[in-house]
């Protein structure tokens, strides 16, 4: 997406056109897929209740697959991507019922480490084969490969995967749950609505009281500078709470570390994949380089960051036996606020070396986080409810990349255009600000004895 959107849209509003298509797609995704999943659990198809939505919305991609490749501008680009977001989610809603459905309850939890196992290798993949792909020139081939790899693997799961048909429709309705995930959208709304106000609020009292000695143009860039960083802030504990209480109640107060659990979860997870998503236009920026040239480190970076988050996410488990969950998920926010800190110094030293040390503790942080947050959490959730909590974490995945990507994406293309550079100065330490946050907030985490 990011090589795309470089082609397409207009270098000084780039990363607000990438956030834009990011913050579309997740919010399609946040309603497609547990919309295909809750349908798909109702289905009689002789065929299974899982797999004819999953040949579907593979067909599907495809198709929209190959609309992303004869894509000529970057409003067709923004339609091909939110309907692959669409199709694809058809997919993955019915997808995640799989192992409930067909792995024996004994064996749930060991099938569920192989599946984030699985999850955590195409990260490597992407960096070892699609990016030097892209940076050969070949942007036609990344198409054909996708597309390929999706249709064998469904395929594979089409034959292979032993479903019963199910015989009597479940008569639960379906909108309690839809409702919930609605809620969760409108908590998301509410927070972001709350940053942008604190943002005004508090960037434009710093943009004053700086104007009389700086001038008016630095002061609008204090503003900005500062709003960002509290709007991002602001976003994710607001949004978190409001979405809570929208889709749990008053009963959440009562659970308010599986609450902080998810604030803690969000700040992270808001950092780390808004890096990954416009670290190729600051890599064009800190190294002076060509798109295809950045294709390539950025390729690079992700093969080792995806390496090294594999590595550790295998060993977390070890670790947390010994240390704990709690203080392994602290350490990996201290751990990546350091990584991105270095990540943020290539401005001024545009050195590889610092490059690859900034990703290595970046790729160590987020296996340990991976894992062991995820295991905090499921501690944290009433047993008899778990389902039902566990899905408010939803707010996390989604929240993500509309909150990092969607308030640093603006704010890097205002702040760029009166100083270059600034911009990705600004959102990169926005985000290291919110992994040390991620570590602040398991203060109020109180896990049971």
């Amino acid at each position: 997406m990011p090589y795309l959107v470089d082609i397409y849209a207009p270098a000084d509003w780039k990363n607000t056109a990438l956030s834009m298509m990011r913050t579309a797609g997740l919010i399609i995704a946040m309603l497609v897929q547990p919309a295909a999943g809750l349908i798909s659990d109702r289905s009689t198809s002789r065929f299974g209740r899982r797999r004819p939505f999953i040949l579907i919305g593979t067909l599907l991609d495809l198709v929209f697959l190959a609309a992303i490749g004869l894509s000529w501008n970057y409003w067709s680009l923004l339609v091909a991507v939110l309907l692959i977001q669409f199709s694809s989610n058809i997919s993955h809603g019915p997808l995640q019922g799989l192992i409930p459905d067909l792995v024996p309850e004994e064996q749930r939890g060991r099938a569920s480490a192989i599946k984030a196992i699985f999850e955590l290798i195409p990260i490597a993949l992407v960096g070892i084969i699609i990016a030097p792909i892209i940076a050969s020139g070949h942007l036609d081939w990344t198409f054909v490969l996708t597309g390929v790899v999706l249709f064998i693997t469904c395929l594979l799961t089409m034959v292979l995967v032993k479903e019963q048909q199910l015989k009597v429709k479940p008569d639960v309705p379906i909108w309690p749950s839809m409702v919930r995930v609605l809620g969760m959208l409108a908590g998301i709304g509410l927070g972001a609505l709350a940053g942008l106000l604190g943002a005004a609020l508090l960037g434009g009292i710093a943009g004053l009281v700086t104007w009389p000695f700086t001038g008016k143009d630095t002061a609008m860039t204090v503003a900005v500078f500062l709003g960002g960083a509290v709007a991002m802030i602001l976003a994710v504990v607001v949004g978190v709470w409001a979405g809570s209480m929208i889709t749990i109640g008053k009963e959440a107060r009562s659970h308010s570390s599986f609450i902080w659990w998810i604030v803690n979860r969000l700040f992270f997870l808001a950092a780390i994949t808004s890096l990954q998503g416009f670290v190729m236009y600051f890599l064009m920026y800190a190294f002076n380089i060509t798109r295809d040239a950045a294709t390539t480190l950025s390729g690079r970076l992700l093969l080792l960051v995806g390496v090294l988050t594999l590595f550790s996410a295998l060993l977390s488990g070890w670790l947390a036996d010994r240390v704990g969950h709690k203080r392994l998920v602290g350490l990996s926010g201290v751990m990546a606020a350091l990584g991105s800190t270095l990540l943020l110094g290539t401005i001024w030293v545009p050195n590889l070396n610092l490059i690859y040390i900034a990703g290595f503790i970046l790729g160590i942080s987020s296996g340990l986080f991976m894992t062991t947050n995820w295991a905090m959490g499921t501690s944290l959730v009433p047993p008899e409810e778990a389902g039902r909590y566990l899905g408010i974490s939803n707010l996390a995945g989604a929240g993500a990349g509309m909150i990092g990507a969607g308030i640093g994406g603006p704010v890097a293309d205002y702040l760029n255009l009166s100083t270059p550079g600034l911009g990705y100065f600004a959102i990169f330490t926005a985000y290291t600000i919110l992994f040390a946050l991620s570590t602040v907030s398991l203060r109020f985490v109180r896990q049971k004895k």
